[in-house]
């Protein structure tokens, strides 16, 4: 399971380990089983050593870790490291937090899932997105976010516990890409403002937009000859790493060392250019002639291990509890926990998918969950999984989630040494990571995309794109209500297929449901009961694999108003008819058992199908009997051309006979011939006629015979 992708750049290779029971859905795994088995079984089972895999996928493949998979790891988790202390830095200017705690939400989940994880590849830390969710919530308010990230990962647990991973299915791919898209506008404008040098802009995105624009003969020159710069590098070391190709193992070394020189350098990309400006800017700062609106002071050292606080004290003394902050939370408290969830597992199943392994949806839910909380202990925001980071990771070759550790190390040692030197980052720089980050979520193929396979999900992705940029939680939840009222209305309306042959013939082709029965009773009543006279109806319900309480009364009803009306209501392929009986439904048995009536109401009603069958059965029964005679005739001609070639061969042998002198042999020869001859002519004879007495017997019973295949149709 665990090992490089097929297609790493530049290729790495490890054995593939597969953990056993690790990848299996966590509903197969094994765990009590109420009503199965004996409370001394079920105890015995919630302890086992197999239940504690489950819980703890770590224990899967630790015991079967290599030497040369620590060597990937070790690789993976340094690169993924230098890419992380960044977008961290950055990402926290995007949440309107101090950098440092970009930092400090960046360590604690490479421990964590190392140990929960069931992917290889992701990576869990701040990311843009949650960064965004996390400033319309908390407001640059540090204490808040932390107390919103033991929050969210008190539900995220919450539910992977309760086994609630099935919500988040009725969150549609629209409903995430209007959301993607919006976010990622709205984060990349948001950094305008720190690329042109701009301070005191508002968040509010329209409010952002019209000072942006108001106050841009305000540009500080030097942060945007910076930012412009950064952008371009960041930009072509991108498109250098997409377009580079793997060296083959015939090249010489030294071309393979300066392929896998130049992959290292666009993949710490973020890195250098961060380093390069800080440089830049510490030069400046050092001749007196500060350029560049640079970070500023930040807190040194590890954050302290502590309890989250679960009150605030404003800065006049006031104290806000914990049930106030909730309520100033509001919809963030579902929003949030979704969203991080969501963006995760996503990202989780597209890296199984392509390097072919298998996630368990629950436990990822449980280790996002758990990462969150403990995270809060060290004033962390909400975190989730970052694709930009998973992607550097599974190109780097990573064989387990080790190398998240070697991650984390990474974020600390960060932390407790260079601490000082973030003080000279530009922003500009930390402004053009970001949008470099968040430029590949507007898709803008998606919408043509959606227009050639289904026009209707535009609806959806446009209200959560547009809603979006008002509040994010109004883009979410409009977008969710929406795509649930398109899935209810279509379970409310479900495509009843009409075919006019005499008698009705309406095909259903989903489940009846209670929203349903209305619909169904309309399109019945008003094709069937209002029609002069009223007619007969033949329901299709091969498709109808359940029903509830509600269907079956209208059914009753709807039967007893065609009874009276002297006209049928049949049902023809349904499954379950005997729950149906159960719950009071009377059938007729009659019209259950084989479809007889059915079948006189369309012979009665001159069914067009039936002529049409009839016409094809006599022309395939004459094509039958022309090629009957046909295949008789060659058949003939064969066997008279096989016993003449007998005949001839046979002649030749007994002139060979004859040649050596035997008399007696001759004259047997000539006797057996005269008796061949006699045989093969009285054969012609009853084969002559046996085909004409065939025919005339056919001739005879052709009418009889298609009085019989329509007595059998019927």
């Amino acid at each position: 399971m665990f090992g490089p992708s097929p297609t790493t750049d530049p290729p790495l290779s490890c054995s593939v380990l597969v953990p056993g029971n690790m990848m299996e859905p966590l509903l197969d795994r094994p765990g009590p089983q109420i009503g199965r088995s004996s409370l001394g079984e079920r105890m015995t089972s919630c302890c086992s050593y197999r239940t504690l895999q489950a819980w703890l996928p770590i224990l899967t493949w630790l015991p079967k870790y290599r030497l040369s998979w620590l060597q990937m790891d070790l690789i993976a988790g340094l690169t993924v490291g230098l890419t992380t202390v960044p977008q961290a830095l950055a990402y926290a200017e995007v949440a309107g937090l101090p950098v440092q705690y970009g930092l400090y939400s960046a360590f604690m989940g490479g421990f964590i899932y190392t140990f929960l994880g069931t992917s290889k590849d992701v990576t869990l830390g701040p990311t843009a997105i949650m960064s965004l969710l996390c400033a319309s919530y908390v407001g640059g308010d540090p204490v808040r976010a932390v107390l919103l990230s033991l929050i969210c990962g008190t539900i995220q647990t919450a539910m992977a516990l309760l086994r609630l991973g099935f919500l988040l299915d009725f969150i549609s791919f629209p409903v995430i890409k209007g959301f993607t898209c919006a976010a990622a506008v709205t984060i990349g404008f948001g950094q305008v403002k720190n690329v042109l040098g701009l301070k005191d802009i508002p968040h509010e995105f329209f409010l952002q937009v019209y000072y942006t624009f108001y106050r841009i003969p305000e540009t500080r020159i030097g942060d945007v000859v910076l930012g412009l710069l950064c952008l371009c590098l960041l930009v072509t070391l991108q498109w250098m790493k997409s377009t580079l190709e793997p060296p083959s193992e015939q090249e010489a070394l030294l071309t393979r060392a300066a392929h896998s020189l130049v992959w290292g350098i666009a993949t710490v990309r973020n890195a250098l250019v961060v380093v390069a400006a800080s440089f830049l800017a510490f030069s400046w700062n050092a001749f007196g002639s500060p350029v560049f609106t640079i970070t500023g002071k930040t807190s040194q050292g590890l954050p302290p291990f502590r309890a989250p606080p679960l009150f605030e004290t404003t800065p006049n003394g006031t104290s806000i509890s914990f049930g106030e902050i909730i309520e100033d939370f509001g919809g963030g408290l579902a929003v949030i926990p979704f969203m991080g969830v969501l963006e995760s597992i996503a990202i989780a199943k597209a890296f199984a998918s392509q390097n072919d392994y298998r996630i368990n949806a629950n436990q990822e839910l449980f280790a996002i969950g758990l990462t969150n909380i403990m995270g809060s202990f060290v004033s962390a925001y909400p975190v989730t999984g970052s694709f930009g980071r998973t992607a550097v990771n599974s190109q780097t070759g990573v064989c387990t989630p080790a190398g998240g550790i070697v991650t984390g190390v990474v974020v600390l040692l960060s932390l407790a040494f260079l601490m000082p030197a973030f003080y000279y980052i530009p922003k500009a720089s930390l402004a053009a990571v970001i949008i470099c980050a968040v430029a590949p979520l507007v898709d803008y193929r998606v919408v043509m995309q959606f227009w050639r396979i289904r026009k209707l999900d535009l609806v959806p992705f446009l209200i959560t794109f547009l809603l979006s940029f008002w509040e994010v939680q109004y883009g979410i939840v409009g977008g969710v209500v929406v795509s649930g009222l398109m899935l209810l209305y279509n379970v409310a309306r479900p495509s009843i297929k009409v075919c006019d042959h005499g008698v009705l013939v309406m095909e259903l082709d989903s489940g009846l449901s209670f929203p349903s029965t209305e619909y169904l009773n309309t399109v019945l009543y008003t094709q069937a009961l209002q029609a002069s006279p009223p007619r007969s109806v033949v329901l299709d319900c091969h498709h109808v694999n359940t029903v509830d309480y509600t269907v079956v009364n209208e059914l009753r009803d709807l039967l007893r108003q065609f009874k009276l009306r002297g006209v049928a209501l049949i049902f023809s392929g349904l499954q379950v008819l005997t729950d149906w009986v159960c719950s009071g439904l009377q059938v007729r048995t009659d019209w259950v058992c084989s479809g007889l009536q059915v079948r006189t109401d369309w012979v009665c009603s001159g069914l067009q199908v039936l002529t049409d069958w009839v016409c094809s059965g006599l022309q395939v029964l004459t094509d039958w009997v022309c090629s009957g005679l046909q295949v008789l005739t060659d058949w003939v001609c064969s066997g008279l051309q096989v016993l003449t070639d007998w005949v001839c061969s046979g002649l030749q042998v007994l002139t060979d006979w004859v040649c050596s002198g035997l008399q007696v042999l001759t004259d047997w020869v000539c006797s057996g011939l005269q008796v061949l001859t006699d045989w093969v002519c009285s054969g012609l004879q009853v084969l002559t006629d046996w085909v004409c007495s065939g025919l005339q017997v056919l001739g005879v019973f052709w009418p009889a015979g298609t009085g019989c295949v329509l007595a059998c149709r019927y």
